[in-house]
């Protein structure tokens, strides 16, 4: 009965996402591609709803041994259809402050190792994959702030707890006020990404990875992520629901009349 259930599980969640494809193997390795009509993710409110929800339906599998977090094509997540965020009344900020919350939260709550494969530039929202337990980019890879202080908007969702902690407080400020963009390599040298591989030897390598983690013991699998998410967990209890409030109070100062983020497509 226990199994039936646990399969009947996955089958619900498995195709319910328009931004997400999930494919477990027999390994129990979940692969979690982000895409957008299967092509390039572009970041948009409805991908920023469906992470929340998708994240703990994948932290409630038990199934899932391990999770392999990349993208689709040449990208990962650079773009994003700024114009399908509507900001203008406190119900509409309301539903962005607990879907940004939810999502980080999640994610950090699936209690199985997670293992980023950064396929290209990661511009939007690069805290995402940078919260995994193993960060592997393709040389191809880049990691800007793009949505935020650089478009005049504070980088509170998140981004001002990761980075500052990832790759040290002075080069996380300097990464988020000025727009900078780091390479594959660069993001190696700060801490930020583990290894830097070949585009068509990334997911292998992930892969090789997700199944060493796989063949160890349930629970050490899964208190091993406990253990080392802890502290991250703690700052982002702390920093993440007073960025977002902050970040909505200055954003409501700068949107135009009709409510939605500059740069819509």
């Amino acid at each position: 009965m226990a199994t039936s259930l646990v399969a009947k599980r996955f089958q619900t969640y498995c195709s319910a996402y328009e931004n997400i494809a999930l494919n477990r193997d027999a390994d129990g390795i979940l692969t979690v591609r982000f895409h957008t009509n299967d092509g390039p993710f572009v970041w948009s409110a409805m991908a920023h709803e469906e992470l929340g929800y998708c994240f703990t339906d994948i932290g409630s599998d038990r199934e899932n041994k391990v999770v392999v977090i990349t993208g689709t094509g040449d990208d990962f997540c650079a773009e994003i259809n700024a114009g399908s965020f509507k900001l203008s009344t406190a119900n509409e900020w309301d539903l962005t402050f607990y879907d940004g919350r939810r999502l980080l939260r999640n994610l950090l709550d699936i209690e199985v190792p997670i293992i980023s494969a950064i396929n290209g530039p990661a511009r939007i929202h690069p805290e995402i994959p940078i919260l995994s337990d193993i960060v592997l980019a393709s040389e191809t890879a880049l990691f800007q702030d793009a949505p935020h202080f650089m478009s005049g908007i504070v980088p509170g969702d998140g981004a001002h707890v990761v980075w500052p902690n990832i790759i040290g407080l002075n080069r996380g400020r300097y990464f988020l006020i000025t727009g900078q963009e780091l390479s594959a390599q660069q993001a190696l040298e700060y801490g930020a990404v583990n290894e830097v591989l070949p585009a068509d030897k990334l997911m292998a390598r992930a892969y090789e990875l997700a199944r060493y983690i796989a063949e160890k013991p349930e629970l050490t699998r899964r208190y091993t992520r406990v253990a080392l998410t802890q502290r991250i967990k703690r700052l982002m209890e702390e920093g993440l629901g007073f960025g977002l409030a902050i970040e909505a109070l200055a954003a409501t100062d700068k949107l135009p009349v009709d409510g939605r983020m500059k740069g819509a497509k």
